[in-house]
Formats: structure tokens, sequence, C-alpha cells
């Protein structure tokens, strides 16, 4: 029996995946803003990909809570909702403390070293006003402990419920008061190295809850 070529479904998945990444990032960096109509042969023309992506891409932000489809089918980018924000960041940073507890007695060297390099990078980010790397930073870090965690549920939480946070995430990383999380991410790295997961999970549940003063 001939074997099934893995290429082309490996191909549609990826494809999924990018055009979704692309625009939630469009939505998350305002280059598509609260009320806007998103266009299907608009994007088409943008993104070089048939509708089908498309449609299955916006499907998936609406899940997220980045757009609404219409009854006529059109589809709106949302007004940014704090009732949401507020719901989402509760779980999130209950999320995120329990990565963090949970990773703690399987963290080496090696994750020692991915936060610490997560750690300046993200400080490097936001000394250069660059919310999209502080943006990237900031999930490098968090992510170490998520997968140290060996929860793969959680992991798939998160992966559902974050993209709610991402524009303000990106608020708080074009703020000033930002730099309150390096010193946050500095005494969670400090606590990881010292083996304290009650303080490590302490901050980290501080750090995703200073969200909060963003809802407005």
């Amino acid at each position: 029996m001939p074997v099934p070529s893995m290429t082309s479904p490996r191909r549609r998945t990826l494809l999924r995946v990018d055009i979704y990444e692309r625009l939630r990032e469009a939505i998350v960096d305002g280059t598509f803003g609260p009320g806007e109509k998103l266009k299907d042969t608009e994007l088409e023309n943008w993104l070089g990909v048939s509708r089908t992506p498309i449609r299955e891409a916006i499907q998936r932000l609406e899940r997220d809570g980045l757009v609404v489809t219409r009854p006529n089918k059109s589809t709106i980018v949302t007004e940014f909702d704090p009732a949401a924000t507020k719901s989402t960041w509760q779980v999130v940073s209950a999320l995120h403390e329990l990565a963090t507890r949970l990773a703690l007695p399987h963290l080496g060297p090696d994750e020692l070293d991915e936060l610490e390099r997560a750690h300046l990078a993200f400080a490097a980010a936001l000394d250069a006003n660059d919310a999209d790397a502080a943006l990237q930073a900031d999930d490098d870090f968090h992510a170490v402990f998520v997968t140290a965690s060996g929860n793969p549920v959680l992991a798939d939480l998160l992966d559902q419920v974050t993209p709610v946070l991402r524009r303000v995430e990106r608020m708080r990383f074009q703020s000033t008061v930002a730099r309150e999380s390096i010193a946050q991410h500095a005494g969670i790295l400090d606590a990881a190295r010292r083996g304290d997961p009650d303080e490590a999970a302490r901050i980290t549940r501080e750090n995703w809850q200073s969200l909060e003063r963003y809802e407005a």
C-alpha cells in the first residue's frame, strides 16, 4: 500500500496557523482597529491566500473574542471589552501561578538560563520602547514555566484564553509603568534560582494581575 504523503496536510496546518497569527497581530498592533470591517477580498489580496484559510482563521479569532461575525457575514474587529479582559486576566493569572508552582521542582540550569535570557531581552525591549519585542520576550519568559510544568492541559487552556489579553498587554508594554514588570520578572527569577515555589508563584500572580489597571 502506498504511504500517503504528509506534506500537503502539514502545509495546510501551517498555513492556517500563519494566517491566524498574522491577522491576530494586525488586530493587536492596531493595524485593524476596533469597529473595522474585515473584507475577505481585501484580506485575500493582502495575505495572498484563498478565502478558506482566512475564514478558518476568522473563526478562531471569533473564539478569541477579537472579532465578531454579523448575520450578513461581515466580520468586525471587536471593541475593547473591560469585563471580558477582567474575566480573562483572572483566569490567566491563576493558570500562570499554577504553572510556576508546578515547574519549580523541574527547573535546571538550561531553564534558568532561558529565563535569564528572556528577562534581559524584555528589559532591553522596554528600554528601546519596542512593545512588540517586549511582548515576545514576556511570552518567552513565562513559556519556560508553562513548558516545565509538564501539564499539557494547562498549556492548552492558556492558548485558548490568552489572545483576549493581547491588546491590553501591548498597552501595558507601551506605558512607563511597564518597567514594574522588569522587577517582577527579576523577583520570579530569583525565587526560581532559590527553589522557592511559593514566592515565585506569588510574584507571578501579581505580575499578571497588574493588567487590572488597563481595564478601563
